[in-house]
């Protein structure tokens, strides 16, 4: 039987370092840039992400053969506000302090980009073993994208990392990191950083090539 998508394997590592939302498709900006000022917040985020996305791919990937076209962003959006509601109701009672440093933003994954589109570039198509591993896959990718933007921000910013000291006591802390422009001053280096190793991965690739056909020449 052919197989009419990635199979369950490829997505899932697609979603972790080939197509990153972050790092490779530029999805989810909002989330990214506004609540990286430090680990918890960005790790709380990156959970409630993950539990939207998978949940979301589950369901619609279980309902693909009912959907109609012109009403399947419809169907999408309803489905994954069911599952912000119950991920932002859940850290208001068991996470009060964090919902609130979150503020708009937990309910605004309704709108997120990288899951409206993985419903519609895969839960809507494939099969629930491929839908649930490319939603575990683009979770990954989208918890190590802000895990290493907060990292950096939190270190540099308040000495800290999770609340705990990571630099020596003496450390005047930059407190540009912990404000906007810190967020977009780190997102830049990074994905600076991340495009050049791409180029570099390539580059090995196009060299490896031509060797082994100059080899093969002689």
């Amino acid at each position: 039987m052919a197989q009419d998508g990635p199979t369950a394997l490829e997505r899932f590592i697609n979603g972790i370092l080939p197509e990153n939302p972050v790092y490779r498709q530029l999805l989810g900006m909002c989330p990214t840039l506004a609540v990286t000022n430090g680990m918890k917040p960005a790790m709380t985020m990156a959970g409630a992400t993950a539990f939207v996305l998978i949940c979301a791919n589950v369901l619609i990937s279980l309902i693909r053969g009912q959907l109609k076209p012109h009403l399947r962003i419809l169907v999408f959006t309803l489905t994954i506000a069911t599952f912000v509601t119950i991920a932002d109701r859940f850290l208001a009672a068991y996470m009060y302090e964090m919902s609130k440093q979150l503020g708009p933003y937990v309910p605004l994954i309704i709108v997120n980009c990288v899951i409206i589109s993985r419903c519609e570039i895969c839960a809507s198509k494939q099969k629930v073993g491929v839908a649930l591993a490319d939603g575990v896959g683009m979770s990954l990718g989208f918890a190590i994208a802000l895990a290493s933007i907060a990292t950096v921000r939190e270190i540099l910013g308040s000495g800290t990392w999770f609340g705990l000291p990571a630099l020596p006591a003496g450390w005047p802390g930059w407190g540009i990191m912990v404000l906007p422009p810190g967020a977009f001053l780190t997102l830049g280096l990074l994905l600076g950083v991340a495009e050049w190793a791409s180029h570099r991965q390539a580059q090995t690739a196009i060299w490896k090539t031509v060797r082994m056909l100059w080899s093969w020449r002689r």
